[in-house]
């Protein structure tokens, strides 16, 4: 059932669920969809956001659901994954045969996740290589970017809380401190099994959803993310279809509990959320070394900018964290006259 509308934060109300609002109530625009029914533009909307949520999952660190929330499409996607489950047939049973199929598409909100599935899957498939290929030969520029992309998104969120309090500013500090820790945890070094993989992506899908802590960085603390890359490279599909059963399994479980958190607590949440995406910003940090001082693959150690062996290029640094900012900016901006009227489901 869907849970009727919640007062706005900053609205006196005698419910003790005034943290409920959520973001889509505060930032619909007058051309928002009512109808339930997503026009082609539309959906190639979603698939855009879909795409760049997929690039921003490939980086370690980087969180497809940090560009889900600032596209105005996070609501909707937990509330379309939370749907997922046994209660679905019923909603089949209830109609039979092709309007029963109907009307479990319409409730999992089933053309939505299509599209964002395409656009994510689309930069898997063409700018997985591209991206580590940076990573490996330019990781100065690309965290740059990246930088510049979270410090915007961080400022964004910020706003967008209303009335702090000790509760929010405490959820908001434990956000970062938790994102810090994740961000220092050892890398593990071990050959992956199957059994092993199904694991590493229930966990990496959870961070996915988590804006701030990204499912790719989980996969690299396993041992797990040369493994998936190689794997999405050489189109393994017994590694594949091993990590999407895993992902699945993650998902079904863990959206439940965010999409109940977000339709009581939206405001405290969001809090929390924005806290994961502020800590990430250890590690994006673009000047990193390794152990030793220098430069290569295992560079994995935040040093000030003026320590950097290459020297800081600041020009060049601070450019890209500018154009990053300005890019998050446009897609916030977007995502606002984008989004659709939903508030998350109970």
């Amino acid at each position: 059932m869907t849970a009727s509308q919640t007062p706005r934060p900053d609205t006196p109300s005698s419910s003790a669920k005034t943290d409920a609002a959520p973001l889509s109530d505060l930032s619909a625009t007058p051309s928002a969809n009512l109808s339930g029914a997503d026009n082609p533009k539309q959906l190639v909307a979603v698939y855009i956001k879909g795409m760049a949520m997929g690039a921003a999952d490939i980086v370690p660190g980087v969180s497809g659901g940090t560009i889900a929330l600032i596209a105005g499409i996070y609501e909707r996607l937990i509330n379309a994954l939370g749907s997922i489950g046994p209660s679905l047939w019923q909603v089949f049973r209830q109609h039979g045969g092709i309007k029963g199929l109907l009307a479990v598409w319409r409730q999992v909100d089933a053309t939505f996740l299509l599209f964002l599935l395409l656009g994510i899957a689309t930069s898997f498939a063409t700018l997985a290589g591209l991206i580590k290929h940076l990573l490996d030969n330019q990781p100065l520029l690309i965290w740059s970017f990246f930088f510049g992309l979270v410090i915007a998104t961080v400022v964004i969120l910020l706003s967008e809380i209303k009335r702090w309090n000790a509760a929010r500013a405490g959820l908001f500090v434990i956000g970062i401190v938790t994102a810090v820790v994740i961000s220092n945890l050892p890398l593990l070094a071990t050959a992956p099994s199957l059994p092993y993989l199904f694991l590493a992506g229930a966990i990496a899908i959870c961070a996915m959803i988590l804006p701030g802590i990204s499912g790719s960085f989980i996969l690299l603390l396993m041992g797990a993310y040369d493994t998936v890359l190689e794997a999405v490279h050489t189109f393994n599909l017994t590694v594949i279809l091993t990590l999407m059963a895993g992902m699945a399994t993650g998902l079904l479980i863990f959206t439940r509990v965010l999409k109940w958190l977000l339709s009581r607590y939206y405001q405290g949440t969001l809090a929390l959320l924005t806290g994961f995406i502020a800590g990430s910003l250890v590690k994006v940090w673009p000047w990193k070394v390794d152990a030793l001082g220098t430069l290569n693959n295992e560079a994995i150690n935040n040093v000030a900018p003026w320590q950097y062996p290459a020297g800081a290029h600041w020009l060049t640094t601070l450019g890209l964290m500018l154009l990053g900012a300005i890019l998050v900016s446009a897609l916030s901006w977007w995502g606002n006259r984008t989004k659709r009227v939903q508030p998350i489901k109970q």
